[in-house]
Formats: structure tokens, sequence, C-alpha cells
């Protein structure tokens, strides 16, 4: 049986032409678009979300400045803290600080001895028994220095005793216990605690 497209009516042939164009359509756009399509939309998902990045980062490039001054005020703050609440213990330059604040006061060190620190969740308590003479007026001044001082320091367990012989500027005795607090970085991190108030 021999079929051929030129003994076909005009009409015929068109119809054919018409068919087959359409066919090659339907493939064409079925085999090759559709796919080009899907990989433009997500190529195009892509570029959105890379150019929301490149604005994040424009933004976050024009904070640079205030995040560095942030950082630099952040530091300072740390090292004032710091200064308040050292890192390591030094019973020689807490006895050399609170003998200072004594001698200011007019009030004299009988004794200063170290008893048990007391570990807490970032910080580790250093209390220290004291021993002065003075008259209730210079162990007020004293108390006043030391609310002032820079770094902590907490007065508590506070005994007042007459003294045997009084004495113009010594007429009494006082007991006491001076707490430091040493910062203790590594220890608790998350935990909560900080040195309580003078």
């Amino acid at each position: 049986m021999d079929i051929s497209i030129s003994k076909l009516p005009w009409y015929g042939q068109l119809g054919v032409f018409v068919l087959l164009g359409a066919a090659s359509i339907y493939c064409f756009y079925n085999f090759y678009v559709v796919d080009r399509e899907a990989e433009l939309a997500l190529k195009e998902t892509h570029l959105t979300a890379l150019k929301a990045d490149v604005t994040k980062g424009r933004i976050a490039a024009a904070r640079l400045g205030e995040f560095q001054s942030q950082v630099t005020d952040l530091e300072r703050r740390l090292d004032s803290l710091r200064n308040v609440l050292p890192e390591e213990k030094d019973v020689a330059d807490t006895l050399r600080r609170i003998q200072g604040l004594a001698t200011q006061s007019n009030l004299s060190l009988l004794k200063f001895t170290p008893i048990g620190t007391k570990q807490q969740p970032l910080y580790l308590e250093v209390p220290y028994r004291i021993e002065a003479e003075g008259s209730y007026h210079n162990l007020g001044l004293f108390f006043d220095r030391v609310s002032k001082f820079p770094r902590i320091i907490n007065i508590g367990d506070i005994s007042i005793s007459a003294k045997p012989r009084q004495e113009p500027n010594s007429t009494i005795i006082a007991d006491c216990t001076a707490t430091t607090f040493v910062l203790q970085e590594g220890a608790g991190r998350g935990g909560r605690g900080a040195p309580p108030a003078r």
C-alpha cells in the first residue's frame, strides 16, 4: 500500500502538516520547555535568596562600625568589672587594701585571718576575719570607705565591744568578716549568680 502525501488533496496535505506541526510543538513543549521553565523557576528562587543574603550583608556591613563600637564598649565594661571582681585570689593585696582603708580611718588592725572560701556558680567568696581597735566614729569612717571602694568588699558578722582600758582615740574593739569575691569565668557557665550587693 503506497501512501504519499502528494496524492492527498490540498486540504488533506494542509491537515497533515498542521497535525505534524502541532505534534512537534507539543513534544518540544513537554520534553524541553517544561524542564527549562522548572529549572528557570528554581534559579530565580535561588537568585532571590542570594539577593536577600546580599541585602543582609550590606545592612550588616553598614552597621559594622556600630558593632565594633559595641564590642569596644563591652570590652571596656568587662575590664572595669574585672577591677571590681578580680579573676584571682590575692590575700596580700586584699590585706594591703583593707589595711590602707583602716589606716585612713584611724583604726588599728589587730588580726587579719583568711577563713574558708565558698564556691558559688560564677564566683568564689573569699572571707577574712578582721579585728580592729579605734573609736565608733573611726569604725563608721572605715565602713564608709569600704562601701565606696572600687572592689567589692562586704562587711558582715560585726561584733563591737568596749575596751577594758579606754584611750582617747581607742575606745572599742570591733570584730567582723570582710568578704571579697573572685570571678570564676570557667566555672558555672550559664549558671545564675552574682556577688550580693554591698
